[in-house]
């Protein structure tokens, strides 16, 4: 078992050789978690949250103007703006401003810290394996006094003792091909109302999500290629169509609702750099791209569902709507236009 004490130095050797590497990067190949990484910094640009973080978050939204980010292995999404209408229903909670959009499931919130990076303040949260769930970045608009209090109302007590991870277990293989009743799935398909029930409807026929898109009914889901994707992004920021990007963690999906304009390719990173928007798309993993069509009441919804090599959701993206609103023919010929071209 590796002590806090061996991982700092180990930490601390592997920054001096590699001193951009990020934490989430570093974790992975140190061999250990992010939060126990974090663990290592305790007592000097870390502090150990403890309490109920449902009340936490009600509290930030005294912080004003903040950077929400949600991230998973191949997309990081940054939005900043203000956390209003923060509710929750047990453990499933909504944060529904304009800006800050988010869907939390909080038995997957388990550790919490207070980082202070060179003067850049954060709250930071954590999985039961160590895996980061959210993190809230202060802005230069922030109100830096209202944090200092909120992370001293939530000090945890006990700052030293080691935190303990557990490992999730394996991801159960789902059902083959064979064995679904495709003719049955696809009626359900074809009569579905609000895209919502396509979640029910995998749980229902046992499905993956990426294999209920391979049995899709014809024409309502189809592969296009990473190029598209990219003319895609390419065309709704020159017509400054309004879209929308859900990216999610175990315990978190963040929405961002609204145009996106500077678009910047770096290495194998595709990013969106607007001012209150940040998106890192890893574009060499993404290993299928989905255009989807769900039936609904207000008319055919169509997005986009980006998996890895392993059948991981990475992202949707969808055109701006509401529901009870039909979807904007400007979406829908966008992406006619990239998915024929």
């Amino acid at each position: 078992m590796t002590t806090t004490q061996s991982l700092k130095e180990r930490w601390a050797a592997f920054n001096l050789e590699n001193p951009k590497t990020r934490i989430r990067d570093a974790a992975k190949q140190l061999g250990v978690s992010e939060a126990e990484l974090l663990q290592t910094q305790v007592g000097e640009t870390v502090q150990r949250l403890d309490g109920d973080f449902r009340d936490l978050l009600k509290g930030v939204t005294t912080l004003g103007h903040v950077m929400a980010l949600t991230r998973n292995d191949n997309i990081v999404h940054e939005r900043k703006g203000v956390y209003e209408k923060v509710s929750f229903n047990d453990q499933t909670g909504l944060v529904l401003g304009p800006d800050i959009d988010l869907r939390l499931f909080m038995s997957h919130w388990h550790f919490g810290f207070a980082v202070d990076e060179n003067g850049r303040k954060s709250l930071q949260f954590f999985d039961l394996d160590g895996t980061a769930v959210h993190k809230i970045y202060l802005t230069d608009k922030s109100d830096t006094a209202a944090y200092d209090a909120l992370v001293q109302k939530y000090l945890a007590v006990d700052q030293t003792s080691p935190i303990v991870t557990v490992a999730y277990p394996e991801k159960e293989a789902g059902i083959s091909d064979a064995d679904v009743d495709v003719q049955a799935f696809q009626e359900a398909w074809l009569a579905m109302e609000d895209t919502h029930q396509f979640f029910g409807l995998l749980r229902k026929h046992k499905l993956e999500r990426e294999q209920g898109l391979r049995l899709a009914p014809e024409g309502y889901a189809q592969l296009i290629s990473a190029e598209q994707l990219q003319k895609l992004f390419e065309t709704v920021a020159e017509r400054a169509l309004p879209i929308m990007i859900f990216a999610s963690s175990p315990g978190c999906i963040q929405i961002h609702t609204g145009p996106v304009k500077k678009l910047v390719t770096t290495g194998p990173w595709y990013n969106v750099l607007d001012p209150e928007f940040n998106m890192h798309l890893r574009l060499d993993q993404v290993h299928h791209i989905w255009v989807t069509r769900k039936p609904t009441k207000d008319g055919i919804v169509t997005g986009l569902d980006l998996f890895d090599s392993e059948g991981n959701n990475i992202a949707l993206v969808f055109g701006k709507r509401k529901p009870g609103v039909p979807e904007l023919k400007e979406w829908q010929e966008a992406v006619s236009e990239v998915v024929s071209a």
